[in-house]
């Protein structure tokens, strides 16, 4: 569970005081909360999905043009929420216009970014709700919620529930969904090169 630090903080004093502390925290609406730290099995998913996306980069010729950052923060378009996504891949072009990004690694402009994963934790809700609308706002292309637990709501993996996962593409400003179960294959607007079905990301968590 998310641990909550309850005065209010701006954007840039959470960047000053926090992402350097060695502990993982992220701001959200003004609250600083530190994240808890992912289990076993959360770090084996994250991680398969990493090499999947490098490899899938490069036989689209993608090398050297997107990346994957071993840190970043992004902010919200009003400026008062900061994540840091479990994946995101980058736009080396891009990024090149970002004004805070050569220095504090921060990510202001939804351009740069091809991608954003993020893998459910028990903190379910904030990714299915706060991260998706944020996102959505920000214009963030391509946004997958990766559930291999089943941990969140029946209204988004079913009752019984099972693990999903959730791909949101942006058109025209908001977000459309797919979502991915047992051995549907992947299917990403941005990843088009991805070979991978639900249940072989699944069963890495299963290990």
């Amino acid at each position: 569970m998310t641990q909550a630090l309850t005065q209010i903080t701006t954007f840039d004093d959470f960047v000053a005081q926090y992402p350097n502390t060695g502990e993982r925290y992220e701001l959200h609406d003004g609250t600083v909360l530190k994240m808890p730290k992912p289990r076993g099995e959360h770090s084996t998913v994250t991680g398969f999905l990493m090499e999947e996306l490098i490899l899938t980069i490069i036989q689209m010729g993608k090398r050297g043009l997107w990346m994957i950052p071993r840190e970043s923060i992004v902010r919200s378009s009003d400026g008062r929420s900061g994540y840091e996504p479990d994946i995101i891949v980058i736009d080396q072009e891009a990024i090149a216009t970002e004004p805070r990004w050569a220095s504090e690694s921060i990510i202001t402009q939804a351009q740069s970014v091809k991608l954003i994963v993020e893998v459910v934790s028990t903190n379910w809700r904030d990714d299915y709700f706060k991260k998706r609308a944020d996102y959505e706002e920000l214009g963030i292309a391509e946004y997958w919620i990766v559930d291999y637990a089943a941990l969140g709501g029946r209204n988004f993996l079913g009752n019984p529930k099972e693990p999903r996962i959730s791909i949101y593409q942006l058109i025209e400003g908001e977000y459309q969904i797919q979502q991915f179960s047992g051995d549907d294959r992947i299917v990403s607007p941005t990843f088009s090169g991805l070979k991978l079905t639900a249940n072989q990301i699944f069963k890495v968590g299963q290990l």
